[in-house]
């Protein structure tokens, strides 16, 4: 029998591998990702979550799933947005969750947040569940992106709403060109710098060129279900907000 295979940057591997290798990465660069994030995008990673909480709009009372959420960034801003509600983090890499825990002590948050480890195929939760569902830079590192989709469905209220944070593609290819010999020659030695750890970092430009364009990642959200699904195209398409509601 031929086993399934996917992508891990470049590289071709058995389906159950996947999970393992991006957990090691991630637990790797914990300690430094934060850092790192603001290296590689000069700060402007920040620009993109602001922009994704103002599309998002948070609600007072509203409950977050934030997969990927990893250091919780996104459930940071989306507390802070909302005055009041609570958010859940889930990440496949508990010493992301650790970190993202020490960060949350230090601030009057902590109550209104949960840590869990889990796998964005596999949600441990029951149905109809939340209010939100963000994923921010983390679903082109699920090993099958449709299902982690349609378990965001499952997992949302009625009337809920996904929304989606990915790096993507440069419409315009010599503008593509030079961000890809950016990406290539400077995010890799920098990733060794900073975070002592060179290959983490080429796979994760590598993934990010494997990922779906725009409009391919628009259809995956339509066939999960999610209606009225848009997207916008951030720092000219570098990254692109995706969003759709569960009616």
């Amino acid at each position: 029998m031929n086993e399934k295979t996917t992508h891990f940057g470049f590289t071709e591997i058995p389906e159950a591998e996947k999970a393992g290798r991006v957990q090691g990465i991630f637990g790797s660069v914990a300690s430094k990702y934060d850092v790192m994030n603001d290296a590689m995008s000069l700060g402007i990673h920040r620009i993109w979550k602001d922009a994704m909480m103002d599309w998002l709009a948070p609600r007072a009372g509203q409950r977050l799933l934030d997969v990927a959420g990893g250091t919780g960034d996104i459930s940071f801003r989306f507390l802070k947005r909302a005055g009041h509600g609570h958010a859940t983090v889930l990440d496949l890499t508990e010493p992301m969750l650790v970190a993202g825990r020490q960060r949350a002590e230090a601030t009057s948050m902590a109550d209104s947040l949960d840590w869990v480890v889990g796998d964005a195929m596999a949600l441990p939760f029951a149905d109809n569940t939340f209010d939100t569902y963000t994923i921010s830079f983390g679903i082109r590192n699920v090993t099958r992106p449709q299902e982690a989709l349609t378990e965001a469905y499952r997992v949302l209220k009625p009337g809920g709403r996904l929304m989606v944070l990915e790096f993507s593609q440069i419409p315009t290819p010599a503008l593509q060109w030079a961000y890809d010999r950016y990406s290539f020659n400077c995010i890799p030695p920098m990733g060794q710098l900073i975070a002592g750890d060179r290959d983490s970092y080429q796979y994760l430009v590598e993934s990010i060129r494997r990922f779906p364009d725009q409009e391919t990642f628009l259809g995956m959200i339509r066939d999960a279900g999610f209606e009225n699904a848009k997207y916008r195209n951030l720092s000219l398409g570098i990254a692109a907000l995706h969003s759709g509601w569960k009616i």
